[in-house]
């Protein structure tokens, strides 16, 4: 397995050979540059961490700019360990790129989704809602809190209720990448994945199989016309 970060930076869609159009996600992979090799013996488990995005020496603690400084890279915005068998090769200082992915292979997107502000139970979880006439005084309400039990006296953990909606983390399975384009440092990925434009996503190697994958002509070139 082997994965990186980068950020989300919208849909559009490029045209096949045979005139599909297939639509896609442009993701931005910028150098994920090698921070720390973790280590069985000496942190309990196998990642990297990298690094992405420069960043001005006074966005960040001394703590930080020592650690970056070890390594001899310029203060990066985002830190972040990412996993993968395939990622035992690299070492401190060197750069993951976007060709570490090829076209037609199957990948898993992680992300976090577009936050929906303050919503009821209605919207978020499909509750019925009440009746619809003048005299009614309960419409979209939560409704009744009891519980059938002894301990009718509290509100139990896990209890459906209005709160902030979505903005949590979500994969995206089984997502085929239709191009790579190391001059635009970009990954174009078939489908949706989650989060806002400008978000940061992790790619990784997809874990779960499956058969119902077509695989992907070549692009049209423009660049003769």
């Amino acid at each position: 397995m082997k994965s990186l970060i980068g950020y989300k930076i919208g849909m559009t869609q490029v045209f096949l050979e045979d005139g599909q159009a297939v639509p896609v996600t442009v993701v931005e992979v910028e150098p994920n540059v090698v921070l720390q090799n973790r280590t069985v013996e000496k942190d309990g488990y196998v990642a990297l961490q990298v690094g992405i995005t420069d960043v001005a020496e006074k966005g960040k603690n001394k703590p930080e700019l020592g650690h970056f400084k070890k390594v001899g890279v310029t203060p990066k915005r985002i830190v972040k360990e990412i996993k993968g068998d395939e990622l035992s090769a690299y070492k401190v200082g060197d750069e993951i790129r976007a060709d570490l992915f090829k076209a037609g292979e199957l990948v898993d997107v992680t992300g976090i989704t577009k936050g929906k502000g303050f919503m009821g139970v209605v919207k978020t979880y499909g509750f019925r809602i009440g009746p619809q006439a003048h005299g009614s005084g309960f419409h979209r309400g939560v409704g009744s809190l009891a519980t059938a039990g002894r301990t009718n006296n509290r509100i139990h953990p896990g209890r459906k209720m209005p709160g902030h909606h979505s903005h949590h983390q979500k994969t995206m399975l089984n997502l085929q990448v239709v191009a790579i384009d190391l001059e635009h440092n970009a990954i174009l990925i078939k489908g949706a994945i989650p989060g806002p434009n400008k978000s940061l996503v992790t790619i990784r190697s997809a874990i779960k199989f499956t058969k119902n994958v077509k695989p992907i002509s070549a692009l049209v070139d423009y660049s003769a016309e």
